[in-house]
């Protein structure tokens, strides 16, 4: 009797836990990133979208749609803009990025970066972070420009050589304890880059660290489930002479050990590439990080619908979403919501994908 019952209950335990393809079809993460409120707007629910979750900019969440997006089931991620520092530098000018030349880092098309160790900047930057933690319960931040003042987001990068400001040379004399020669900031500068120009990028990637650090401890101490969240500029390493890590200041492995999800921005368009690289560069990143053997961290890539620069057709769409959901992906979120309304063909696309739990 007793062997039967066994029989049973191993039969039972079986045929009641869903396949590993399941699992993860049910934890897949489908969302839309910008102002998905503009969706509700425009009479749609998320819910009837597919979706179930939301990647919100912070400056977009307001309390009526945070309480309707918990009605509908969704999770809710909030974006938040890490390093972009143009308002910041209206009434703080000690803070902007200066160039090797001792010169004030001009623009980088529509983004102007802050220098990373202006630490009032970073304490009004955490402060921010406290206040959207103390008013909403979420699911995770994800940290947004994150990186040296540059412009990624383009065939045609903007790479300017920062920050060599009194502060930041400084810190990295103290860093590799030795004194930086020169009177100006232009000999100081010279001297880096001909002379210990390796110790200076690793440098510049450390600080970069301490800040995705710094930024998760305060999450993590607030709300300790929310998931930290890292978009990052997808690039290879070798790409345009390895600016990622010369120039960007970025290190993927490094945010993988600090992150719990890595977003890489797989815009296609902007950068003018096919759809095929958003796949190429998915098998990449699973590689490069070893995801074959561990789960963390998560990675949800964002790919491009938005119509900019040109038009991305439904079609590309599809393909871009698919590629993108292959592994390691174990979520995905579009951009932007407005695209979307401009091409409803769009929102039939992405109902059709996310109603099968991983676009396929």
């Amino acid at each position: 009797m007793r062997s039967a019952l066994l029989c049973l209950l191993i039969l039972c335990f079986f045929s009641c836990k869903p396949s590993p393809n399941q699992e993860s079809a049910d934890q897949f993460i489908k969302g839309v990133y910008g102002n998905p409120g503009t969706l509700l707007k425009a009479g749609y629910s998320f819910d009837s979208l597919g979706m179930n979750a939301v990647f919100v900019r912070s400056g977009s969440l307001n309390r009526e749609f945070y309480e309707t997006s918990r009605k509908q089931g969704v999770k809710i991620f909030v974006e938040f803009a890490t390093l972009n520092g143009k308002e910041y530098l209206t009434d703080h000018p000690d803070a902007w990025p200066i160039d090797e030349k001792g010169e004030k880092s001009p623009p980088a098309d529509w983004f102007m970066g802050i220098c990373p160790t202006h630490q009032g900047f970073k304490e009004s930057r955490a402060e921010e972070l406290r206040e959207i933690l103390s008013t909403y319960e979420v699911d995770g931040v994800f940290l947004d420009y994150v990186h040296w003042h540059a412009q990624f987001e383009t065939t045609e990068p903007i790479l300017p050589e920062t920050c060599f400001c009194d502060r930041c040379t400084q810190a990295f004399a103290t860093s590799i304890d030795t004194e930086i020669p020169g009177a100006t900031i232009p000999e100081r500068a010279t001297w880096i880059l001909e002379n210990v120009d390796p110790e200076w990028r690793k440098w510049r990637v450390d600080v970069l660290n301490g800040w995705v650090s710094d930024m998760g401890k305060i999450l993590k101490s607030q709300q300790p489930s929310a998931k930290l969240g890292v978009f990052h500029c997808a690039w290879y390493p070798s790409d345009y002479d390895s600016a990622l890590y010369k120039t960007m200041g970025l290190d993927p492995v490094a945010l993988a050990e600090r992150a719990d999800v890595m977003a890489p921005m797989l815009f296609h368009h902007m950068k003018g590439r096919p759809t095929s690289w958003v796949g190429e560069y998915m098998a990449w990143l699973g590689k490069t990080l070893e995801l074959e053997k561990t789960d963390k961290p998560q990675i949800w890539p964002i790919v491009q619908s938005h119509n900019n620069p040109g038009i991305v057709s439904p079609e590309e769409f599809r393909e871009v979403m698919i590629q993108g959901s292959k592994f390691p992906a174990t979520g995905i979120m579009m951009f932007s919501d407005q695209s979307l309304l401009e091409d409803r063909e769009k929102i039939k696309v992405m109902k059709e994908l996310y109603s099968k739990g991983r676009p396929e």
